[in-house]
């Protein structure tokens, strides 16, 4: 699907690359994957965390309410990208902008494209298993909701910190199958703060979009294509077919319902907890997984590439 991009086998040379250790100790210090993974996610948590406060001392009260969600929403997503860009692609040893200004966005609207086929997929097939069906139309009042918060804030901030940040110096550190393992759990288990979230929810989102995203990820060598999947899938389910996004209830273009045991529907979670999710998703991961390792995409751990360098040195 994207394998005219030509881009990954330098940002994949880029990464293994032999580090010259001529940089001051305070600055190596700093440039050490899990200190600059510190540094980074305290970085985005703290700028999305200001945007309230922030908000709150500038007269946006006079300001229609139905716009109180874009405001929010895009303010998030703009000092995350400022952050990300000024202070997040100059950490670690090989520092590199996995979101770049240039053709490779594009990916964004391949992966929305994607997003949306696949999840469809996923409801048409519930439907035929009798755990989906639809009453009428809906109100489509949680359409700024899954445009804005759940589709554009969080495609591109969840991305960053989850793929950008927390993939890419893990990766730096342990590898691409430690990043791509620890990364899918540590998105699996965030989600069990989430409404009506279950322990089989948080696995099967570990599963099925960790290992999605991260392969979207590992593949491209960019945010793009992840970040067009994550707000196709997001705003897919939850608008076009009223499906709980992530447990959230929605009220979209349809007014649809769930029915039959949860391994299929998901229950109240919605279908990203069924199984039938599982069965679609999660091989399109590994495809892109698959692809990443063929396109020789894969990053050694830290500490082999050090001896990779000793041994090239001597």
């Amino acid at each position: 699907m994207l394998e005219e991009e030509a881009d990954m086998d330098d940002a994949t040379e880029t990464a293994e690359a032999p580090v010259a250790v001529s940089k001051p100790l305070w600055r190596r210090v700093i440039d050490f994957p899990i200190v600059s993974l510190i540094i980074a996610i305290v970085a985005i948590v703290a700028a999305a965390a200001a945007v309230g406060p922030v908000l709150k001392w500038l007269p946006v009260e006079r300001l229609p309410k139905w716009v109180d969600t874009p405001l929010i929403s895009l303010s998030i997503v703009a000092v995350c990208v400022a952050v990300y860009k000024l202070l997040i692609v100059r950490l670690g040893e090989n520092p590199r902008d996995d979101l770049p200004f240039d053709r490779r966005s594009f990916d964004s609207l391949r992966g929305a494209v994607v997003a949306l086929v696949l999840m469809s997929a996923i409801v048409g097939i519930a439907a035929l298993a009798g755990a989906y069906g639809v009453a009428g139309w809906g109100g489509s009042t949680s359409l700024p909701m899954l445009l804005f918060a759940a589709g554009l804030q969080a495609g591109i901030t969840e991305e960053i910190l989850a793929r950008g940040v927390l993939f890419h110096f893990l990766e730096q550190f342990g590898g691409s199958w430690f990043a791509l393992a620890f990364s899918s759990a540590a998105f699996g288990l965030l989600h069990l703060g989430n409404a009506n979230a279950t322990l089989f929810s948080a696995l099967a989102i570990a599963v099925e979009a960790g290992i999605l995203l991260g392969g979207a990820y590992m593949l491209t060598r960019n945010l793009w294509l992840a970040i067009g999947l994550h707000f196709g899938w997001n705003f897919t389910q939850g608008y076009i077919w009223d499906v709980p996004v992530s447990g959230f209830q929605v009220d979209g273009l349809l007014n649809a319902h769930s029915a039959g045991p949860e391994l299929l529907s998901g229950g109240p979670f919605g279908l990203e907890a069924s199984v039938i999710a599982l069965a679609l998703a999660t091989p399109l991961g590994l495809w892109f997984v698959y692809r990443a390792a063929q396109k020789g995409n894969l990053v050694r751990p830290w500490w082999v590439r050090r001896r990779l360098a000793r041994e090239t040195a001597a």
